[in-house]
């Protein structure tokens, strides 16, 4: 069934319209949620991606101002919080999380991510809203989402040593194992100890897989060991 629509809060507007890239795999919401937005002047969904390789393509490919993110892209799983952090590393724009509970720690993880606002699906009224928030968002908010993402980046990283951050910030900068033996005059087994004992510490099985964590400010573990930190320093 369509969303129904308050036409009380269309703004006028004789701007280009606010392209959206809708991220979720319930095409009848996508349907019903177009039809909505689409009704705003000053709103447009400009692509629909299903999954996590959808999303990344449209990225490459589609230009658009906002996204609209299911958080929970499978079965249960919160996928949506992981491939949000794929998307703003491809490009820079603002990220508003969709779902349809309320849970405090999703709601962290969305922010850690990189998301700019979260929205309850049962809310669908606050979208246009919270999309132009999002495109127009005050620089206070912006300085308070900055801050809020290095604090959970300091709080993961506080196990740390002061060496061995040193040496994740220069795995995090992409630098290979050559370079940072050389860099802080290490021993290529001193370096490969402390590299262990950071992942230990960060609950991660790769290098890769460590400083996606950090960055996304996450838990969760990738199958596999294929990004492990190697000799040819590719993680």
């Amino acid at each position: 069934m369509p969303l129904q629509h308050n036409s009380s809060n269309i703004l006028q507007s004789n701007l280009s319209p606010i392209r959206v890239l809708v991220v979720e795999d319930d095409p009848e919401w996508v349907r019903s949620l177009s039809l909505y937005l689409d009704v705003e002047p000053d709103l447009l969904v400009a692509g629909w991606a299903p999954g996590p390789e959808q999303a990344l393509a449209a990225a490459r490919s589609l230009e658009y101002d906002v996204v609209l993110m299911d958080i929970q892209l499978g079965d249960g799983v919160q996928d949506g919080i992981a491939t949000a952090a794929d998307l703003l590393e491809i490009r820079e724009v603002p990220v508003i999380m969709l779902t349809s509970v309320g849970e405090e720690k999703a709601m962290t993880r969305s922010f850690s991510a990189g998301a700019v606002s979260y929205v309850e699906k049962s809310r669908y009224a606050d979208l246009p809203a919270a999309i132009r928030m999002a495109v127009h968002q005050p620089v206070p908010m912006q300085a308070l989402l900055k801050e809020f993402r290095r604090l959970k980046r300091e709080e993961k990283l506080q196990p740390l040593t002061a060496a061995e951050r040193e040496v994740f910030e220069l795995i995090e900068e992409g630098r290979t194992q050559p370079e940072i033996v050389r860099r802080l005059f290490k021993s290529e087994s001193t370096l490969k100890n402390q590299v262990n004992r950071i992942l230990k510490k960060l609950g991660a099985r790769s290098s890769r897989e460590a400083v996606r964590q950090v960055r996304r400010g996450d838990t969760d573990s990738e199958a596999g060991h294929s990004g492990d930190f190697k000799e040819d320093g590719k993680s």
